[in-house]
């Protein structure tokens, strides 16, 4: 009831006849299309080491589901600066000014090539010293430390093929980030095997080449993308006196990528803390929870893509200062994302045992994870509509209200619900799973209030990009 509310409050029905509109609309599902694919590829890269780590034992399925989280953490101001970069470009973009994309592709580069080295070194350095404080089970300690040394030491390449896709999005090419990404990931998953379980004179190496594989294929995409960048024949080109550090578009990207970075490392971390809840109740849960979460990141793939895509246009027409279709963006957005979602949800609420099954055909597993996707999935929806929503203040420049619900997704409200119930009561896993929907339905409707006031689009005045 209160989802249709809202969408009743957002949404003017009546945009919906106008010729102008269904134009927007169809740019918004020509730019959201590739991104929806990319980003469905890209979380192949995980779902093929679990299918066939799978294949060698719930101690080796759990090396990535660890790694994942804490990846993620090391990372995350990766995320911020590329897509602070983007909305720089795609405001250029929209400004009419292809000196500001390109110089603003050369700051984001440079940025992010820094990064990546440190978070490179420093995570090699103490991988073995962050798994203990998370409490890994000693029974796939090595397994996780190995993939993880492995999976840090390509940080780099990484990072370059961030670069290429927050670029050409910012212009408004999600088409040739999905052609670079189908590359790669054919790659993945052939070279997978062969090293998770070896072929003729290449040894079976498990979990290390589950890791080496990925390494692999991201340096190939690596080098596609200097390429692709340096040649500058889609619309935007990498220039090597762009990439001299500028002190007013450093400070510019710091102050977009800062506070979203902030935002979702600090979530970030509460996801790690409560990594180490989860590896206190054994192995099986361990599985249920590393699958369960690849499988709802899976289907909330499309909220990604059109929070992506709409934080892309959103750029284009506040650069141009068209304020009306901003709000008609937005408003299609939430439509769309609401019908991918709903589908998805539905599949994982009534047929998560099989779902899980497909991975790893472990009764206890199965059960933990049935009973996951049962009581996490209706959240999904609000929080699919709430990722949609954090794309609109992205677009405009204003991470803020990103960076606040966040924290308070995860410290304010999923971290105290599952320690609270962990502590107080005898539901076991079940206390994660309570504080997951919790976490996710209300952050979902603080977004929604913070969106429907609508100055968030003001933050960043065009003409000072």
């Amino acid at each position: 009831m209160l989802l249709i509310l809202y969408l009743e409050m957002i949404l003017d029905n009546q945009l919906l006849d106008k010729p102008e509109v269904s134009y927007k609309y169809s740019k918004l599902i020509k730019l959201a299309g590739p991104i929806m694919l990319g980003n469905f590829l890209q979380m192949l890269y995980n779902l093929a080491d679990s299918y066939f780590l799978g294949k060698v034992g719930k101690e080796a399925l759990a090396a990535p589901s660890i790694s994942m989280n804490l990846i993620f953490f090391l990372i995350i101001f990766a995320f911020g600066f590329s897509s602070a970069g983007t909305t720089l470009i795609s405001q250029a973009m929209g400004k009419g000014d292809r000196d500001k994309t390109d110089f603003y592709l050369g700051q984001m580069t440079i940025l992010l090539l820094l990064v990546a080295t440190v978070i490179s070194i420093l995570g090699i350095i103490f991988a073995d010293k962050l798994l203990m404080l998370m409490q890994v089970p000693d029974d796939t300690f090595q397994f996780t430390l190995d993939y993880l040394r492995i999976i840090l030491a390509g940080i780099p390449f990484m990072f370059m093929s961030f670069v290429l896709r927050s670029a050409l999005q910012g212009i408004g090419d999600s088409f040739t980030p999905l052609i670079v990404q189908s590359v790669t990931v054919f790659l993945n998953v052939i070279i997978d095997p062969v090293l998770i379980f070896g072929l003729g004179p290449v040894p079976p190496m498990s979990v290390k080449g589950a890791a080496f594989a990925t390494v692999f294929a991201r340096m190939i995409a690596s080098v596609i993308a200097l390429g692709i960048l340096l040649k500058g024949s889609k619309g935007i080109k990498l220039h090597f006196k762009n990439m001299v550090p500028d002190k007013k578009a450093i400070k510019l990207l710091l102050k977009i990528g800062l506070p979203s970075s902030i935002g979702q490392g600090i979530s970030a971390l509460g996801f790690t803390v409560l990594q180490g809840v989860v590896n206190s109740f054994g192995t099986a849960v361990i599985a249920a929870f590393g699958i369960g979460n690849r499988i709802i990141g899976l289907f909330n793939m499309p909220a990604m893509g059109i929070s992506q895509a709409s934080s892309v246009l959103v750029g284009q027409q506040l650069g141009a200062k068209n304020y009306d279709n901003v709000k008609i963006i937005v408003k299609h957005s939430f439509l769309t994302i609401l019908i991918f979602i709903s589908v998805g949800m539905t599949i994982t609420f009534f047929k998560g045992n099989s779902v899980v099954k497909f991975f790893v055909n472990d009764p206890e597993v199965i059960k933990h994870g049935a009973m996951l996707f049962k009581i996490v999935s209706p959240s999904v929806i609000f929080f699919a509509l709430f990722t949609v929503s954090n794309g609109a203040f992205q677009g405009a420049g204003n991470t803020r209200p990103i960076m606040i619900l966040n924290i308070v997704r995860l410290w304010g409200i999923r971290v105290p619900v599952v320690f609270a119930l962990v502590a107080f009561t005898s539901f076991g896993p079940v206390s994660i799973w309570i504080g997951m929907f919790a976490s996710n339905l209300l952050v979902a409707l603080a977004g929604f209030i913070l969106l429907s006031r609508g100055n968030w689009m003001y933050k960043l005045n065009p003409d000072d990009i």
